[in-house]
């Protein structure tokens, strides 16, 4: 069994809840995952106070390997020299030199694949065929049996609330080009709240062989909630095995001044 626990929109800066972000190490304390994912927007204005602080709390998780993406907001918005010359600076300074990674663990490998585009993409974000490739070649040196996870922040699927919320540009065929290539679990956030959904509801053909199964987390630690999630917290737990995934969404309780679970999600593994 694989434990996942996955969050996103950190959002380090003005909307940043400190208390939010102690119950999100204190989870990881409490599941004790084989993996974490933070699928972007670890701040809110690409500042490098903000970035510093990004890359301490990401040492905060313990042993576990951290997997980060780039999000639309750790590029500088009103910067605007430098989003065009030097848009990923910081986050390469503190966060990481490469913006498309590959993680393997034990029975699974996790790409994290940079959607966040600062001249054409700055909000719906985007994939270029030179990350396809790198996706590509990084399975062909995975094994079989391994679960194929990619991670990115913007969405491939609209959220089961509808909305004016943009998916990603391409993004049948990106799922498509996706299942191709055996992707079994796509991990992303920006929408600011969490949903478990799949390639199908894009493609319908994909019912019938490799559907993919898509979770998107809410805004882990910031104060900028959408919809049902305005003014709330979510993460998950993902627990997969042979058989399929168990997606538990943990939702932060003032109350108790940590994250609760609620009802588990089980997806069944595409054939």
């Amino acid at each position: 069994m694989l434990t996942i626990l996955h969050g996103s929109d950190v959002h380090f800066g003005n909307p940043h809840r400190p208390s939010v972000a102690a119950g999100f190490l204190e989870l990881a304390r409490r599941v004790s995952p084989d993996v974490v994912v933070l699928a972007g927007d670890l701040t809110q204005r690409a500042k490098v106070r903000e970035f510093e602080q990004a890359h301490a709390y990401l040492g905060e998780f313990g042993p576990a390997p951290v997997v980060v993406t780039p999000g639309n907001h750790d590029i500088p918005l009103y910067r605007v020299h430098e989003r065009l010359f030097a848009p990923f600076r910081n986050y390469q300074a503190f966060i990481s030199q490469e913006l498309d990674t590959a993680t393997r663990v034990d029975g699974a490998v996790l790409v994290a694949l940079n959607s966040a585009d600062p001249y054409r993409g700055l909000v719906n974000g985007r994939i270029e065929a030179g990350q396809l490739r790198f996706l590509a070649r990084i399975f062909q040196e995975t094994y079989d049996a391994d679960v194929r996870i990619v991670v990115i922040h913007h969405a491939l699927a609209p959220p089961p609330d509808g909305g004016s919320d943009a998916v990603l540009p391409r993004n049948a065929s990106l799922l498509d080009r996706f299942r191709e290539l055996g992707v079994d679990l796509i991990l992303s956030g920006h929408l600011h709240r969490g949903f478990v959904t799949s390639s199908s509801e894009v493609r319908p053909d994909h019912r019938d062989r490799g559907d993919i199964a898509i979770v998107h987390s809410g805004t882990a630690t910031s104060n900028r909630g959408r919809k049902a999630e305005k003014g709330e917290n979510s993460v998950n737990v993902l627990k997969i095995r042979a058989e399929g995934i168990e997606v538990m969404p943990f939702w932060f309780q003032e109350h108790v001044a940590g994250f609760v679970a609620r009802e588990p999600i089980n997806i069944r593994r595409s054939e």
